[in-house]
């Protein structure tokens, strides 16, 4: 079946959003390329939202000139924004609860549930993010932005979605289609490459396996994970409960989902800000997956010692978080938010030893990688305690922000995104 173009929405707003902390010109020009394409062909009223902590406030305002409805938020913006939502809210911690939303440290959840409550206080009823590493690809010479896929079927009922494949229980066609996402083509999500195909490579990724899996199981794994997908060669799309493998968080969107449950707001690691896109498929809501990818590349600072030590040690922190949600997947059956909060803290019950080896492990792939990689089974096991400590806490955090969502997205609601 071939797409067609699904009947304009009158007044639908959307948040259309990028999270960033390098210089991103090229990428924000195609975002608000992006943008334009959604309001022309869709009749949305599409609201850019940069947040925008990097040394280049400057250059990238100049291109977002381009585009109406935006939202260019430095970090004091966005702070500022915060408090009078925590004061809104009237929550505990009120200062926890701000440095879980704005850490100094890096943070791809954190960063993301910012987007998720300005998103709100401007009235959107989705959220699309796209990161500032990305680029869109080319077919006949159209640009294939994601946007046109995620209108398509995103918070219709399922029913009603506008896909080349349904494969989705028809029980559920009356539920709304909760995330509409797609993956990537390009350099690999992880920055891996430059090892991938050596023996050490298998060691390494296979650490983010859950506890049981067998030696095939594992395999199969490693050679699926951070890889991405096939060039776009026509629309295809696929109308199920989404295989979360199939979907990365650089090319994803919700609807409502995201207002119920809160990103971890994990710091100094990767993948925290995957967990909704296994809510979604636990919780057996209407998904689409498409084939719109981005274009993912990898940027020059990671390749510096400073930015590959930084990396690799995010990607080892993910390891070890593993632990703690292979045990909430396993058990996570629902989009409720106090039934998930438990099964997080529950998470944290478990005996540390399993991951005491997991980080013996890590050091070891490292090591046997040789080379600048010895670096980071250096690091690795200075900072052994620290980084168990971290994972640990990490998850705690997450309960706590769970706890706290639902009045942050009412606060948040009755707030303007600027107060001048």
């Amino acid at each position: 079946m071939k797409e067609t173009l699904a009947a304009p929405v009158p007044g639908r707003r959307v948040c259309l959003t990028v999270p960033t902390n390098r210089e991103c010109t090229a990428t924000l020009a195609e975002v608000v390329a992006e943008a334009a394409y959604a309001a022309e062909h869709f009749g949305a009223e599409v609201h850019l939202l940069v947040l925008d902590s990097s040394a280049h406030f400057a250059a990238h305002a100049e291109v977002l000139r381009a585009a109406d409805n935006v939202w260019h938020l430095d970090e004091p913006a966005q702070r500022h924004f915060l408090q009078r939502v925590i004061r809104r809210a009237g929550v505990p911690k009120p200062e926890l609860i701000l440095d879980l939303m704005l850490p100094g440290a890096s943070s791809y959840g954190a960063c993301t549930n910012r987007a998720f409550l300005i998103a709100a206080a401007l009235g959107c009823e989705s959220v699309h993010r796209r990161d500032s590493d990305l680029y869109f690809q080319t077919y006949e010479g159209n640009k294939i932005f994601p946007i046109h896929a995620e209108l398509l079927s995103l918070g219709r009922p399922a029913h009603l979605a506008v896909t080349t494949e349904n494969r989705l229980d028809p029980a559920l066609r009356n539920t709304p289609v909760a995330m509409v996402g797609g993956s990537f083509v390009g350099e690999m999500s992880v920055d891996l490459g430059d090892v991938a195909g050596r023996d050490a490579y298998y060691d390494l990724v296979s650490l983010w396996a859950a506890e049981g899996t067998s030696e095939e199981e594992k395999r199969a794994l490693v050679e699926e994970s951070f890889t991405g997908s096939e060039p776009f060669d026509g629309d295809r799309s696929l109308l199920a409960v989404v295989d979360p493998m199939r979907v990365d968080m650089h090319n994803i969107s919700f609807h409502g989902l995201h207002e119920r449950v809160p990103l971890p707001p994990a710091t100094d690691t990767i993948g925290s800000d995957y967990f909704l896109i296994h809510v979604a498929d636990k919780a057996r809501l209407p998904g689409v997956w498409h084939n719109r990818h981005i274009v993912n590349f990898h940027t020059a600072e990671r390749k510096t010692d400073a930015g590959f030590l930084a990396y690799q040690l995010r990607f080892a922190k993910f390891i070890l978080s593993m632990y703690y949600f292979h045990f909430i997947y396993e058990r996570m059956t629902s989009d409720d938010p106090a039934a998930i909060a438990a099964i997080v803290r529950a998470s944290t019950w478990q005996p540390r030893e399993p991951n005491e080896v997991k980080i013996e492990l890590l050091e070891r792939a490292y090591r046997r990688l040789g080379g600048r990689f010895t670096a980071v089974a250096d690091r690795i096991r200075d900072d052994r305690e620290r980084l168990l400590i971290e994972a640990r806490r990490d998850i705690d955090d997450f309960a706590v922000l769970i706890d706290v969502w639902a009045p942050l997205v009412e606060a948040a609601r009755a707030e303007k995104v600027r107060d001048v």
